[in-house]
């Protein structure tokens, strides 16, 4: 199956064929670093994280660019109530970002660029915009004048007499339109500036993106991805500059991700429902984030709430309980060799699933059907005889974890996974590891003398502080209800 994905230019699906075969350029927008990260973040660079790994394990060549925004009102703001300089919080909080996005297991783009250090190439988009007569300078700031491109509004499909009737200029502004943007903002006192043509002075937000992307992947290239919160203003303006500049398509494939809601609410700090990543990551663990976010398909809205997490980690736990047992079997089979078409008929339906439109919650879906046949042949009568049956777990095994890995999961040792799930549970009840050996070692013995009432009190005074046991032909485990 040919990979399809939906261009929010077209608004439909559409065969992937990259401008240059076997490669692929990619530029996602990055975060406005003046704050941290939060749950809506996490959403944006997962998705791209895995449509990355997926093109990469389909075997395309990926320049990956994700950028910063380092110099922005929101930014300039934030330096001035703190008395510190505008650089001096951008790179804090670059760090942050950085420190979050390792946490949450992201493989690294190609480039990471800084808005602020490509201030040459912004410069030069500008002139030509100017010479062409889509910009004019007002003062000492640069707008770029909607009413010149014919296609404004194109990807986000907007009425422009409905956008124009509802807007304003708004006080210190001197565009001649109300609709256009500043391009280039002229200085003001406490604020980072450089010099331009135009005096000192900043570039404006959409100008530094197009600047960047076309730095590093060409006045044209394939995938610009992002929130759906960006198609407008941030990428109908992208649009509009780079191809009012260069007289050639800007991007061949928009890809956008859906809202996170909170509880069923919009996330915002005035509902008090604002999570940062480091917020989540005190109570969950990254793979589990990464599990919900994956559980729905990319464009789908998705509720972030404590009952969803919990049961993304049940999934979760499911597929580790699942990959620990057949882990623990195979070491034991000791059968003659035999092939096993299972891991292969897997891999083509995980492959079908991500094709359309990078279906990562089908994906799952197939991967979950792999461990239940796991589970079922392990279950049957002397299985460990059979070896072809042996081949057969074992190739859905090694295909699952490999298949997860595309997406980001399965990255710890089954063992060690469900051995740290099982501590921070047990950290929430009023028992400890050694008081639960303690009792089981206590009903082992009374089940040796006959005590079966006793034997029993212990298991339902276990259960009634949350602690299950499982009896097995290799003894007595125990698990967090």
């Amino acid at each position: 199956m040919t990979l399809r994905v939906y261009n929010t230019l077209s608004g439909g699906k559409e065969d992937f064929q990259p401008l240059v075969p076997g490669k692929v350029g990619m530029y996602v927008c990055g975060v406005t670093v003046y704050d941290y990260c939060h749950i809506g973040h996490a959403r944006a660079n997962i998705v791209f994280d895995i449509v990355y790994r997926y093109l990469q394990f389909a075997g395309y060549d990926v320049n990956y660019v994700r950028n910063y925004t380092d110099v922005d009102d929101k930014i300039i703001n934030r330096a001035n109530e703190r008395g510190i300089t505008s650089q001096a919080l951008s790179e804090e909080f670059i760090e942050a970002f950085d420190v979050d996005m390792a946490a949450l297991g992201l493989q690294l783009p190609t480039h990471q660029p800084k808005a602020t250090e490509h201030i040459a190439e912004i410069i030069g988009i500008i002139e030509k915009l100017i010479a062409k007569g889509l910009a004019y300078q007002s003062g000492g700031d640069v707008y770029y004048a909607v009413d010149k491109f014919d296609s404004y509004l194109k990807l986000s499909k907007r009425n422009m007499e409905e956008m124009q009737a509802g807007a304003r200029i708004a006080p210190g502004e001197a565009k001649r339109n109300p609709m256009d943007f500043a391009l280039w903002k002229g200085a003001k006192p406490g604020e980072p500036a450089w010099e331009s043509p135009w005096g000192a002075g900043r570039p404006g937000w959409h100008i530094e993106c197009s600047a960047m992307s076309m730095k590093y992947l060409g006045e044209s290239f394939d995938i610009h991805g992002g929130g759906k919160d960006l198609v407008f203003p941030h990428h109908e303006n992208e649009i509009a500059q780079s191809e009012g500049a260069n007289d050639k398509p800007f991007v061949k494939y928009w890809l956008h991700n859906g809202f996170v809601n909170v509880n069923q609410e919009k996330m915002s700090k005035s509902l008090g429902n604002f999570f940062t990543i480091r917020d989540i990551l005190q109570k969950y663990d990254a793979e589990v984030v990464r599990f919900f976010i994956l559980s729905a398909h990319y464009r789908s809205p998705i509720d972030f709430s404590d009952q969803n997490l919990e049961d993304a980690k049940a999934g979760l736990t499911r597929f580790y309980e699942a990959l620990q047992g057949a882990a623990e079997v195979l070491a034991e089979c000791q059968t003659e060799a035999a092939t096993s078409t299972e891991g292969a008929q897997l891999e083509e339906r995980f492959r079908t699933a991500m094709d359309d439109d990078f279906n990562t919650a089908l994906a799952i879906g197939h991967l979950f059907d792999g461990v239940r046949t796991m589970n079922r042949l392990m279950g049957e009568k002397k299985f460990r005889k059979n070896a072809e049956k042996v081949a057969a777990v074992r190739d859905l095994y090694q295909t699952v974890l490999k298949l997860g890995g595309v997406l980001g999961l399965f990255v710890s040792a089954p063992a060690d996974w469900l051995e740290k799930q099982k501590l921070k549970a047990l950290a929430a009840l009023d028992i400890t590891a050694a008081e639960i050996e303690q009792l089981i070692g206590e009903r082992q013995q009374a089940r040796k003398d006959k005590n079966f009432d006793r034997s029993d009190e212990i298991r339902d005074e276990l259960e009634a502080r949350g602690i299950l046991l499982l009896d097995s032909a290799q003894g007595t485990t125990w698990k967090v209800k």
